[in-house]
């Protein structure tokens, strides 16, 4: 049976469609207004393997902060789904990914129970990208700005509606840019492990209570 979802989600401060195969090759059709956030998602679909399709638009002229978590929202929403009731899978993945300097370390539990533990050691300054266009930066400027500090919205965006336990932590590094591609590569990873079908299980949910709480229950936020 194929794992693939279709979530949209529309409120006054953004817009954003993501179609997910969690079993696919690593595609990524991106259209996406925030380069950088643009970058860590493609990178995810290559480091899971999931095929990813996001359109998405929002609030730019206010801040990065509503569009960037509500993409974890539904990005989270769309694994729910797709997994319905997590009959087979592994449930548990981690990884440790090394990118140069830097260190990261992801640790996820796909438990029905949302929480996360967020540790990007990150440095609070934004990340500049000169020459970028309007249309990407969503202003008028010729520099485009990512606000860091919304890393840890879009992962508490995405736990929170995929009712997932997800650690995520830098161990050491310099870059910023690094710390956040290095945790994006690290959790997409560990979410293969943990979506991957235990051949051993067969179609059992993997939990002594015989059910895990998923996209039916109501996870979505």
């Amino acid at each position: 049976m194929e794992r693939v979802a279709v979530v949209i989600r529309k409120t006054n401060e953004t817009e954003i469609s993501i179609k997910l195969n969690i079993d696919g090759v690593g595609k990524a059709k991106l259209d996406y207004p925030i380069g950088f956030m643009s970058h860590m998602l493609n990178t995810f679909a290559r480091h899971g393997l999931f095929d990813v399709e996001i359109t998405a638009s929002g609030d730019l002229e206010v801040d990065q902060h509503h569009l960037v978590e509500d993409t974890g929202i539904v990005l989270g929403q769309c694994f729910a789904k797709a997994l319905n009731e997590k009959k087979g899978i592994t449930r548990c993945g981690s990884c440790l990914f090394p990118m140069d300097e830097t260190l990261a370390r992801a640790a996820v539990d796909i438990s029905g129970r949302p929480f996360l533990f967020f540790d990007g050691q990150l440095s609070g300054v934004p990340l500049i990208a000169a020459g970028a266009s309007s249309k990407s930066a969503g202003t008028d400027g010729k520099e485009f700005q990512f606000q860091t500090d919304t890393i840890d919205d879009f992962w508490q965006g995405f736990v929170s509606a995929a009712g997932c336990n997800l650690h995520l932590e830098i161990l050491r590094g310099r870059s910023d840019h690094h710390k956040i591609e290095a945790l994006f590569k690290a959790a997409a990873r560990a979410l293969r492990a943990a979506c991957e079908i235990d051949q051993r299980a067969g179609d059992s949910i993997p939990s002594t209570k015989g059910s895990l709480p998923g996209f039916s229950q109501g996870v979505l936020v």
